[in-house]
């Protein structure tokens, strides 16, 4: 990196003297176009408590401290009205969880976490770092967009030697989605760290009573937040009433019901993220005016060191920013299991073991409405059977079991899958998953992601967003509500849970508080997992609504494959303003020439690996050439949930992919400071835990192998022309 502090100083010194007796002044820090700052707040804590006020909380854990962090969130002292602190402290305690495996067998406190230093030993106590932190809001100018920012500075931020860190929320979470991964590594750098929800977000709308979510987490009614709501409906009081009076107890979420399809725009936030993050740096520690009409500019793009680094939809983010980075504010990129879906498939070509991959580099709604059929008659193959039935593996219980059968025969009686018996319908669900990118590694997983509703969540909540659907249009008969446990009904949101939600919820529609619900069950909706489909009449878990689904993608009807019109379900319209929605977030594969890794788990059966880093690595080549600095490291027995890891059977299956991103961050790190060269593209044959499902041994050491500055011939990832080959 050849950027350097003392250059600006001079400039600004020089600027200073020409301001006395010219009109070539220096230039005065301006707060940039779109943004409203809505706090500025010192957080000094350094010993681990309550964390009940800003005065005893930190940048990091909320006040809480490694320990804290360990152990459920702390409770509020009003359940129906916690404060904004209270609701940041416990944001930070969930998101921080949500994304990392929390458990001192799993490596929290050994491997990772708030007390682990940034050259990895166990120094800092209980991890508190104190700093200010920064909240705006950006805005389209018509109140409908409402990206939150928070950009944290820690006190150990050194002027001298600026760094900042760009970490963009993962999933559909809020401003602190990044805080854990990304945001930890800044902090104990001591850069800033610019958080952003991209337009994402907890923003819960109820319309029973018109309330929202203000950016600070707190509830009120729409007048009442104004400027302050986080998202609100675009629902006039009349329809509004309309919609209450059909679909009683009906919730919206601002990732699926913006109408704004916010992940075209992921890139963009995360770089107007960063150009707030200049500005409040330069009014940190700027120099005030001569004339005192403001702050000098200090810190730029020129002299400031800066990573755009995330996992997930983050991932996702940090490669569109950098793609979309003609300033260049961005030095560097660590992306990890990112979303990234490439805008052709054609030209390249993706191979493991020498072995042609047939499907690769497709769109997330296209593999998502085709594993959303799949899944559930596949999780019965002998290959595909997880045992452990838990509150993740629904699929392992016998009831659910036998809701996965009638989807077997379902599909079946359409002619979607063959076979005269369940066990043969279940073998060619898990073949057809395959044959459309999946891989072996990912049999086991369909249980999970199937019985934890992934599937179902996604596909709902993305035809919505990228269609740019009102939540008044119940597309595909599907609408988002609290339920009944037992029964799938829908029940009214409980007070204290819909004020708690912005700490506890994650922006989805996975029951805190929300559920997908099945509208045109027969009996009346219900969860999708309770739906009964009207053309079958049976509990198929709600298989006309994905069939539905997959219309959407593919443009044609998913079982006849007869032509959509203006009144199939769905409509050729609705198809066509997915479709081009999901064009609008296909990413062009120029990096720009910036230094990128990207990490990858071979298990990740979310995003599987041959329709994102697979596909982008062999796409960024075809597009940049084979000087590309783009470098790819897939993990073996790694996943997408970290978040799972203490969980029976993904504990001994699996190691912490967590690890692994560190490790890219400082690489990343040594490469910009010190113009070390990246690792190159290789596979890390990880060691999962073993033992017994919920007893696995501590991880060691032994079960993480480093990163190879040079990888064995068997481990490296390389191409023939335009084909990139992964070892098997």
């Amino acid at each position: 990196m050849n950027k350097t502090l003392g250059t600006a100083v001079a400039v600004t010194l020089i600027g200073g003297l020409a301001g006395c007796g010219s009109d070539d002044g220096p230039e005065l820090n301006k707060l940039p176009a779109g943004f409203t700052q809505h706090s500025v707040t010192d957080f000094t804590a350094t010993t681990p408590g309550t964390g009940s006020t800003a005065a005893t909380q930190d940048l990091l854990t909320g006040g809480l401290g490694k320990a804290g962090l360990m152990v459920a969130a702390p409770a509020y002292a009003d359940p129906a009205a916690p404060t904004a602190a209270e609701l940041r402290r416990n944001a930070l305690h969930s998101n921080y969880r949500g994304l990392v495996d929390f458990t001192a067998n799993g490596g929290y406190g050994r491997f990772y976490g708030p007390n682990i230093d940034a050259n990895g030993n166990d120094t800092l106590g209980a991890g508190m770092v104190p700093g200010r932190e920064y909240v705006a809001s950006l805005d389209d100018g018509r109140g409908n967009k409402r990206t939150v920012v928070a950009v944290q500075v820690p006190a150990s931020f050194n002027p001298e030697a600026p760094c900042l860190v760009l970490a963009p929320s993962s999933g559909s979470r809020g401003v602190y989605g990044a805080i854990g991964t990304a945001g930890e590594w800044g902090l104990k750098r001591g850069c800033a760290v610019a958080l952003t929800d991209a337009g994402k977000g907890m923003g819960l709308y109820d319309p029973t009573d018109d309330s929202v979510h203000q950016v600070d987490g707190t509830r009120a009614s729409r007048s009442v937040a104004g400027a302050l709501s986080h998202f609100a409906a675009a629902l006039s009081d009349t329809a509004r009433a309309a919609f209450n009076s059909a679909f009683p107890n009906r919730l919206a979420l601002k990732h699926a019901h913006s109408q704004q399809n916010p992940e075209k725009d992921w890139g963009n936030d995360t770089l107007a993220a960063g150009r707030y993050a200049m500005y409040v740096l330069n009014e940190q520690f700027g120099r005030a005016a001569w004339d005192g009409s403001g702050k000098e500019v200090r810190f730029t793009r020129d002299n400031t060191l800066v990573i755009a680094a995330s996992v997930s939809n983050g991932g996702a983010a940090v490669l569109r920013a950098a793609e979309q980075d003609a300033d260049g504010l961005i030095d560097g990129v660590v992306a990890g299991e990112p979303s990234a879906q490439p805008s052709s498939t054609t030209g390249y070509g993706v191979s493991v073991g020498g072995v042609a991959v047939p499907t690769f580099g497709r769109p997330l709604f296209d593999y998502f409405t085709h594993a959303n059929l799949y899944q559930p008659c596949a999780s019965l193959a002998p290959a595909a059977v997880l045992a452990e039935a838990s509150t993740y593996n629904t699929m392992g219980s016998p009831a659910f079991r036998a809701l996965a059968a009638n989807r077997c025969n379902a599909l079946a009686a359409r002619g979607l899958l063959t076979g005269a018996t369940t066990a043969e319908q279940a073998a060619d669900a898990l073949a057809r998953l395959r044959a459309y990118g999946f891989t072996a590694e990912h049999d086991t997983m369909h249980n999970a992601h199937y019985g934890l509703g992934n599937a179902a969540i996604i596909t709902m909540m993305y035809a919505n967003a990228y269609g740019r659907f009102s939540v008044a249009d119940n597309v595909c008969g599907l609408s988002v509500a609290a339920t009944s446990p037992t029964t799938g009904e829908v029940v009214p949101v409980a007070a204290n849970t819909k004020a708690a939600s912005y700490a506890a919820g994650n922006g989805t529609a996975n029951s805190s508080p929300a559920s997908v619900v099945y509208n045109n069950s027969v009996g009346g909706a219900r969860q999708w997992s309770f739906g009964v489909s009207p053309t079958s009449g049976t509990a198929d878990l709600s298989l006309d609504s994905a069939l539905c689904l997959r219309s959407l993608a593919l443009g044609t009807d998913a079982v006849t494959g007869a032509a959509l019109t203006a009144s199939s379900t769905p409509t050729l319209a609705q198809s066509q303003a997915v479709r081009a929605g999901v064009n609008e977030v296909l990413l062009n594969g120029n990096l720009r020439g910036k230094p990128t890794l990207m990490v990858g788990g071979r298990s990740d059966a979310l995003i599987p690996v041959n329709h994102s880093e697979r596909a982008y690595l062999a796409f960024n080549r075809l597009t940049e050439g084979a000087g590309s600095p783009l470098r790819y490291i897939e993990v073996t027995n790694a996943q997408h949930f970290d978040g799972f890891l203490p969980f029976p059977g993904f504990d001994n299956r699996f190691v912490p992919l967590h690890v692994y991103f560190i490790a890219a961050m400082d690489a990343m790190w040594a490469k910009l400071k010190n113009g070390t060269e990246l690792p190159p593209s290789q596979v890390v044959r990880a060691t999962p835990r073993g033992g017994l499902p919920g007893a696995a041994p501590a991880l060691t050491a032994a079960n993480l192998p480093a990163i190879a500055t040079t990888p064995a011939a068997a481990d490296a990832i390389g191409f023939a022309g335009s084909t990139v080959n992964i070892p098997q």
